[in-house]
């Protein structure tokens, strides 16, 4: 509940705004003032983790920051509400045409003041939350069986195959590219079943706090996955940018934190409300559990997407000459939610559906199977046969007959597998294609860098599934009815 002194101060501010937007001239440009911005250290913030730790900037007022993983100048200028333009003019040493800028970079930004913004703690860095390098040294079966929990012993069923607790926890960690320390440190947080051998079942059917769906351990930690990559990849993509909680209270995101931050803080205010959501993103909440658990991921803070990042050259992932339609614009790698990092291609068929086909969806690059499960084929593209780093292709509903397996070797336009409805959840034969950078989705039709495939780019529709494929003056709509419209042919 919010008090008056609270209210005062929020209105105090917004006054003094306005004031001085109004000694402003909107065709001029704003007096640039040189800010430190405020030090945070970890070792001193409180437990329930403060809000409002900024000070009011003037607008336009420059700002020192540092570049993190990811970063562009399109998402940068959503986040301190200033545009591309300005934040070049304030850092002419940035090149024309980059796409990511180098983490560590330093730059001054123009900053436009939002009141009430969150803490600027930041609990843990990219690198710990996605299925990337960060994992190279570690054994997730040799760390669950270190553990006096009851969770070591637990196991399930998924996709008709069953699961010991590694195997859940490898199972979801690689499908929604999620760092298994964090699924972990999220379990113990919670329920303490890593460090506790009493299992008490009659608590599992909402283990980890969402009681009115996805109802037993397994489905708790894959639903909680889908929430962690929505807030990550929105924070990441520039849509999100506040966090509203069950009091109404609007918690504007500090333009300073980092994504898998963000991602922990939009998590937790799902599940908790108050102090303990304070707390749970403090110093003092998950943080603690995790660095108790795995030591302290800063001292390990690898780099996940560098600067000036680029694709290779990718074709479309069928036979030259032949047509497919477009029967999905960017959607879901993985899930429900976001990342929109996945489109969908069709062969042709005689009806709609789940039929198989003699149609082969091809490698769209060179590369060597990393691995493959229900469905799944996963393509490195560097050749060293790991998932979690460089660039991956994900290919989901690839039969099983006829897949390649584990350790080919392909080259671009070699046979993959033919589409088909297996793995996850599909209406009809279709194959699904998403990227991935050392663990890290790759939106599809991200401004920064594009999912190009042979020029062809994916365009945004409103809602998951649609849109358009795009090249110069040629459009194809995406269609799950594989209309004429949604026909694309492969070059020769």
């Amino acid at each position: 509940m919010k008090t008056i002194k609270h209210i005062q101060v929020r209105w105090l501010n917004i006054i003094g705004i306005l004031l001085i937007l109004v000694s402003c001239s909107p065709r001029q440009r704003p007096t640039y003032i040189i800010a430190e911005t405020v030090p945070t250290d970890p070792s001193i913030e409180p437990t329930a983790t403060p809000f409002d730790a900024r000070p009011v900037y003037p607008p336009g007022t420059l700002v020192d920051y540092t570049a993190q993983s990811g970063d562009n100048l399109d998402l940068l200028s959503v986040r301190f509400g200033t545009s591309p333009s300005e934040i070049r003019f304030s850092n002419p040493e940035i090149p024309e045409g980059v796409t990511t800028l180098p983490p560590g970079f330093p730059m001054k930004m123009p900053i436009y003041y939002v009141p009430f913004w969150g803490p600027s703690y930041q609990i843990i860095p990219d690198a710990a939350f996605v299925y990337g390098p960060d994992l190279l040294d570690f054994d997730l079966r040799v760390f669950l069986d270190s553990t006096t929990g009851w969770f070591k012993y637990y196991g399930a069923l998924i996709q008709e195959k069953y699961r010991n607790s590694a195997g859940v926890i490898r199972y979801y960690a690689e499908n929604y590219s999620l760092n298994p320390k964090l699924l972990l440190a999220l379990v113990e947080y919670q329920t303490g079943a890593l460090s506790n051998p009493k299992r008490d079942r009659a608590k599992e059917e909402s283990f980890l706090g969402f009681e009115n769906y996805h109802r037993g351990v397994e489905l708790q930690i894959s639903y909680a996955a889908d929430l962690l990559n929505d807030g990550f990849y929105r924070y990441f993509n520039g849509e999100l940018t506040s966090l509203a909680h069950e009091d109404g209270t609007i918690e504007n995101i500090d333009p300073w934190q980092n994504s898998a931050t963000v991602a922990l803080q939009y998590y937790f205010s799902q599940i908790y409300e108050g102090e303990a959501y304070k707390k749970a993103i403090g110093p003092d909440g998950f943080a603690k559990t995790f660095r108790e658990l795995f030591g302290d991921p800063w001292q390990r803070d690898l780099t996940v997407l560098p600067g000036s990042l680029t694709q290779p050259q990718y074709i479309l992932p069928f036979q030259k000459g032949t047509t497919w339609s477009y029967t999905g614009g960017p959607h879901t790698g993985w899930g429900t939610r976001k990342p929109w990092a996945a489109i969908d291609f069709a062969p042709p068929l005689q009806t709609q559906g789940c039929v198989e086909t003699e149609q082969y969806a091809l490698a769209i690059a060179d590369g060597v199977v990393a691995r493959v499960d229900v469905g799944t084929v996963m393509l490195d593209l560097d050749g060293d046969g790991d998932e979690r780093t460089g660039w991956v292709i994900l290919y989901l509903h690839v039969a099983e007959e006829g897949r390649v397996k584990v350790g080919d070797r392909l080259k671009q336009g070699d046979r993959v597998g033919r589409p088909s409805c297996e793995g996850g959840k599909a209406t009809g034969t279709h194959v699904h294609l998403a990227r991935k950078y050392n663990g890290q989705w790759i939106p599809a039709a991200w401004s920064v860098l594009p999912f190009n495939l042979g020029g062809w780019v994916p365009v945004q529709g409103a809602e998951a599934y649609q849109g358009e494929l795009v090249r110069g003056t040629q459009r194809v709509r995406a269609s799950t009815l594989s209309d004429s419209a949604s026909m694309i042919t492969a070059d020769k």
